[in-house]
């Protein structure tokens, strides 16, 4: 599920609310871990562990729903086939506010036929979201039975579950629509299910609806009819065996557009009637990118159809259900005339990734959530392969950087987690979807790669694919996939057999550290990556041919120097790679113990280490390392990539930050900024500046604040004043065009000011016709809304915009308003949610607390409306 971005917007208003959430369930869970619990009613729940036993396992589930969206509610039907592994009188399951009226059991027979049904007794224990069903017989152990369950529900208020959503026409009615969001725990909304992803099982899904409504699932309709009622029942096909969690239906008034794979596969995407002729882009980026998929994995496409649909409502960026994957708006339709290449870039990676979650996730899915990163880490890492290889003009794999980054960023405080780890209740498992599991577990793949070789690594997982097909794995299923490869009957002999990779140590060249002494040791490397929290910073120290290296654990706040931590034994192998003043062919080591030592061919005056930042970690470079780095991008940068230049800025940085490095150094390292016109270095640059700059802002320190923001518009003036207002250049400098002239106009440096006012007075006069420049419009709009005029302009043209990516343009431009009073309207319009939807709330909080005339304001918000706060974060949690 592609929702990292938006987890960080909210973070800061959910993590106390998960916390106390998660406090409950463990308060719940503490009932029962000896002793069975007691239901509401006073009778002892037959179970009495958070997780379903394993002993009874769903084969075929035949679900049929009647939703009604006029009242809200749905009722449904499930009839459930499963299979018993050990004799038993109970059937635990899981079911969340339904009113279930009836259950009945029956005895499936070798010839498909079933024996007479018996009423069960119905049990239910709310803490941990499960139902009990018991028999007055015994159902026993290699049989296969039938559970009947009739049942109500409403339609959920929040993001989860079968949910409702809503839209406006352009004419003002408005229409609703029901769709569904199960990951990670809430098919259990919608259906009593065994929703854990190890039960996997074959779904029929019927819906009836009216005439005006269409209905979507995962697999084609195969047939409809009209009923006496008049209502229509849709039946679609027979899904392939699937988790609880990827079912997905929908019912509303969408149209849509087709187009065929090579292969013959339907891609469809799927909008509200007003907003189709933005679905163009979406529907031949997801052709190209199923294409690519089935040809890079050498694994079809299991389904016969695959939809994506922008839903009006949505709490995420997408969601990756089989054959039927669902967006945000802004996250799949695109307009030539209102979006960004950065919103392009943005839609085909969600894409991307949401396609990729067909064979990671889908077709083999995590055994537990523990290990969520298996899914989430691969579709991060594979939006950046298949985009860089199909759409080679987006540019991509320039803007990989940027998840390390990220990645870091939350990996570096104590509050950190690994990337797999122990999680139980529905709020732990919640916790999971964060910048660890995606971006860290992206990064972490990306170095295996290069640690194998991109041939290699290819190989390894395609047989882990092909090994777990439909069925479930772990951690070290993928390790032993890989470190197995020589051994593949599938592998590409002639690249596998090279020395490096097959061989054992003793048939390696001498002075060779790269691999284990025993051979390929995959699992040894990635458990210390994996199963240990945050990364090492690698400490340089150069003396004459001889490079000492010392690792330790990298971590910021209080506990950073505690020798008695957790943390204080943590030891990773880490694939180093450096180039020198000598040499800039990449020489590589792998360094296994908290000491070692390289020694080189001849002395040399710098060395650069992590090439390209395909490691995931931080080095510090001792003495006068940092001087001779710094003195050589001050004489020719150029000299070292684009990407070791940005990584040099970060580290440095985050040396601050932990006293191993002085303020002054790292501001020496920027200097040369003023030269630098790449991409991700000047991202970078300013990334790390302009906190110190906001921070002294909060502070109030003026003095010091306005020496800060003259220091950073000088390193970028040049930069700044060649670029156009135009839509000229590559994606690159198309995004860099877009981030200098918004910081440069949201700090009043004048020359963007004049310009953006000229540029708004006349969209303005033009009431709004006038094309602007989709890259710059951002900054156009933050000039004019310093105006009240301006402001109220641009919200009138908020809300009778069709275009999502225009509105949120424009949104973030309410938000950097000076005028208070608008701030404000702006939160409370946000939490009652009819003016802005419900689903902004966190980001216009969060926007507005970034603004210097906001911060307070945000916090008292937050503070005084704390308790409707905590309710609408449930709507994002399902606490």
């Amino acid at each position: 599920m592609a929702r990292d971005t938006y987890l960080k917007l909210i973070g800061f208003i959910t993590a106390i609310v998960l916390s106390v959430g998660d406090g409950l369930k463990h308060d719940q869970k503490s009932v029962g871990e000896t002793d069975f619990p007691f239901t509401t009613d006073g009778q002892r729940f037959p179970w009495n562990k958070m997780r379903l036993p394993e002993i009874i396992m769903p084969v075929h589930y035949e679900l049929l729903l009647q939703p009604n969206l006029t009242l809200m509610n749905f009722f449904a039907s499930v009839r459930i086939e499963v299979s018993v592994g050990v004799d038993t009188n109970s059937i635990v399951m899981h079911s969340k506010k339904l009113e279930i009226m009836k259950a009945t059991l029956a005895l499936l027979q070798e010839d498909g036929s079933h024996g007479s049904e018996r009423n069960l007794h119905l049990l239910e224990y709310p803490p941990y979201e499960q139902i009990a069903l018991l028999s007055d017989g015994i159902l026993h152990s290699g049989k296969t039975y039938l559970i009947n369950i009739d049942y109500f529900g409403n339609l959920s208020d929040s993001y989860y579950g079968f949910y409702k959503s809503s839209y406006k026409t352009q004419s003002g009615e408005l229409r609703v629509l029901a769709s569904t969001q199960f990951e990670p725990t809430a098919a259990r909304m919608a259906f009593p299910c065994f929703d854990e992803p190890v039960f996997k099982a074959k779904f029929t899904i019927k819906i009836q609806r009216e005439p005006r409504h269409i209905t979507l699932s995962n697999m084609p309709i195969i047939n409809s009819f009209v009923l006496p009622d008049g209502l229509i029942e849709d039946q679609f096909d027979v899904s392939v065996k699937m988790s609880t969690y990827l079912v997905a239906f929908i019912v509303a008034d969408f149209k849509w557009v087709t187009k065929e794979t090579k292969r013959g596969i339907k891609v469809s995407v799927y909008s509200v009637p007003d907003k189709i002729n933005q679905t163009l882009f979406a529907l031949d980026a997801a052709v190209k990118l199923l294409d690519f998929y089935e040809e890079y994995f050498a694994i079809p496409y299991p389904l016969p159809k695959q939809d994506l649909a922008a839903i009006p409502d949505f709490e995420s960026m997408a969601m990756e259900n089989w054959g039927l994957t669902t967006y945000r708006e802004t996250a799949l339709l695109y307009s030539s005339e209102t979006s960004s290449t950065s919103d392009k870039l943005g839609i085909t990676k969600v894409i991307a990734h949401e396609l990729a979650h067909q064979w990671f996730g889908n077709l083999v899915t995590m055994k537990w959530w523990n290990d969520l990163w298996l899914n989430e880490g691969f579709a991060k890492f594979m939006e950046y392969i298949s985009v860089n290889i199909t759409f080679p003009e987006l540019q991509v794999k320039e803007f990989f950087l940027d998840k390390f980054f990220r990645a870091m960023e939350v990996d570096a405080f104590s509050s950190s987690h690994p990337v797999s780890t122990p999680v139980e209740s529905p709020a732990q498992i919640q916790e999971m979807f964060d910048e660890v599991s995606y971006d860290k577990g992206a990064c972490i793949l990306n170095m295996l790669m290069d640690y194998l070789t991109e041939d290699v690594f290819k190989t390894g997982t395609i047989n882990y694919l092909r090994r777990y097909s439909y069925a479930n794995a772990k951690n070290e299923d993928l390790w032993n996939s890989l470190t197995n490869i020589c051994h593949s009957d599938d592998a590409d002999e002639s690249r596998l057999n090279e020395p490096q990779l097959c061989r054992r140590n003793s048939d390696l060249p001498p002075g060779s550290h790269w691999f284990m002494e025993d051979g390929l040791d995959v699992k040894t490397m990635m458990n210390t990556w994996t199963l240990q929290k945050g990364f090492p910073l690698v400490t340089v120290t150069l003396k004459g041919r001889r490079v000492f290296l010392h690792q330790e654990y990298f971590q910021k706040g209080s506990n950073a120097q505690d020798p008695n931590s957790e943390t204080a034994g943590y030891l990773w192998h880490i694939p180093l790679t450096y180039i020198t003043s000598h040499s800039k062919t990449m020489k590589r080591h792998l360094m296994k113990t908290k000491e070692d030592v390289i020694t080189l061919s001849e002395e040399i005056s710098w060395i650069k280490f992590n090439v390209d930042m395909n490691g995931y970690y931080i080095v510090h470079y001792a003495n006068d390392g940092w001087d001779a780095l710094i003195n050589l991008l001050r004489r020719k940068h150029t000299t070292l990539s684009s990407n070791d230049r940005a990584n040099l800025i970060n580290n440095a940085f985050q040396l601050v930050s932990v006293d191993k490095l002085p303020l002054n150094k790292a501001f020496d390292l920027t200097l040369y900024l003023r030269n630098e016109n790449s991409t991700m270095p000047v991202f970078q640059g300013m990334n790390e500046l302009v906190p110190i700059y906001k921070l002294m802002e909060r502070r109030e320190m003026v003095e010091v604040e306005t020496k800060m923001k003259a220091y950073i518009v000088d390193l970028f003036k040049n930069l700044i004043d060649q670029q156009s207002w135009g839509n000229d250049g590559s994606v690159s400098e198309r995004l860099l065009r877009s981030w200098l002239l918004l910081f440069a106009c949201v700090r009043n440096y004048q020359p963007c000011v004049d310009r953006a006012k000229e540029y708004f007075r006349k969209w303005k006069d033009s009431n709004g016709t006038l094309s602007l420049s989709t890259d710059v419009a951002t900054a156009i709009f933050a000039v004019g809304a310093q105006t009240t005029e301006g402001w109220d302009f641009l919200f009138e043209k908020y809300t009778h915009s069709l275009f999502s990516s225009e509105k949120g343009k424009i949104k973030a431009a309410l938000t950097l308003s000076n005028n208070t009073e608008k701030l404000q309207w702006l939160m409370d319009q946000s939490l009652e949610g009819d003016t802005l939807k419900t689903q902004d709330l966190p980001y216009i909080i969060v926007l507005i607390s970034r603004n210097p005339k906001g911060h307070h304001l945000a916090w008292e918000f937050v503070e005084k409306n704390w308790e409707k706060l905590v309710q609408k974060s449930k709507y994002f949690l399902n606490l």
